[in-house]
């Protein structure tokens, strides 16, 4: 069983370090996708402070699609381009949103969350999905965040097998 850690109470670079080592140990290219999914976003969902919403858009060929996720329930597809998640699906880059308010074309899945980080997950040099974290709190994802939470999803990159598969 996992171990129930208040990550909390870390510093800075000893939460980054203790989030990638659980996700490290958490997850295995044995499990299923889908089970990488979930078990990845329970852990950041449990770790992360001041988040309201954090899982996934898997790209399906052609929009994003709703995943995994914890958190209330969201929009169900993305067009590619549109809002945070599409916008960073397009680009292949990290996008953070200090004020979702001045983002144009934001799409609000939660009328709560202000502040938004979305990460492309490349697989074999293809768009597999983005990795979309929301908070409530204007300005909530920092520089070290985005550096952590990209080596999070280099980690969940690594874990899945079959991108084409989720079970």
């Amino acid at each position: 069983m996992f171990e129930d850690k208040n990550y909390h109470s870390l510093p800075p670079e000893e939460f980054w370090s203790a989030l990638t080592n659980d996700m490290e140990h958490l997850l295995s290219s044995e499990d299923a996708t889908i089970t990488t999914l979930a078990n990845s976003a329970a852990l950041l969902w449990q770790a992360l402070d001041q988040i309201n919403w954090v899982g996934y858009y898997l790209y399906d060929g052609d929009r994003l699609a709703l995943g995994p996720f914890n958190g209330k329930p969201a929009c169900t597809t993305i067009p590619l381009g549109s809002g945070v998640c599409g916008t960073a699906a397009i680009k292949k880059e990290v996008v953070v949103v200090d004020d979702v308010l001045s983002f144009p074309g934001h799409i609000a899945c939660d009328a709560a969350s202000r502040s938004e980080i979305v990460l492309p997950i490349i697989i074999g040099n293809e768009l597999f999905g983005v990795l979309d974290i929301d908070s409530p709190v204007v300005s909530r994802f920092q520089p070290g965040d985005a550096s952590g939470l990209t080596r999070i999803v280099e980690i969940i990159a690594s874990k899945i097998v079959r991108p084409n598969v989720l079970l």
